[in-house]
């Protein structure tokens, strides 16, 4: 069983009532334990469009291959009608594999770790609360990128609204 991480969020919607769904769709992924989750954060959007995005990340144990637990969160994103328009476009519900284990694997489909993680508050941020001493293959420690980001505020909201 692997260590893994996924990041959630989403902006289109009743986005708090989706995560809590999309976290419960986690918690019941087969072969995988659930270990916890993060508070809930907004944020502005990235290198996108639209309005503020709620963010969180979980942490599990799973048997599942990186390709299969990819299928399983692709299959619970389309549940929740995530379409693809565009590159960056508003969501409804986005899950992305940011770590599995210490695992370092580039594909047509998949790259671990999650390629633009280091970049992004909204990541580092909820994953730190997680895994505190949590460390990106080839990057080396969460927290260093983190304090490099001070011009992406976020706010906690917590784990309810």
């Amino acid at each position: 069983m692997e260590k893994v991480f996924i990041g959630l969020g989403a902006n289109l919607g009743d986005a708090r009532i989706t995560l809590d769904a999309a976290l419960e769709a986690l918690r019941n992924l087969p072969q995988s334990e659930w270990l916890g989750r993060s508070s809930i954060y907004r944020t502005a959007p990235v290198d996108a469009s639209g309005p503020d995005y709620l963010n969180a990340v979980a942490a599990l144990r799973t048997s599942l291959s990186p390709q299969d637990l990819l299928a399983a969160l692709q299959a619970i994103e389309q549940a929740h009608g995530r379409e693809r328009p565009y590159r960056n476009a508003p969501r409804t519900l986005d899950l992305d594999l940011l770590l599995y284990g210490s695992r370092v694997l580039e594909t047509p489909a998949l790259r671990l770790p999650h390629p633009r993680m280091h970049q992004r508050a909204f990541v580092l941020a909820p994953l730190l609360e997680v895994e505190p001493g949590v460390e990106i293959p080839g990057l080396g420690p969460a927290a260093d990128w983190l304090a490099g980001l001070v011009d992406q505020p976020l706010q906690r909201l917590g784990e309810s609204l």
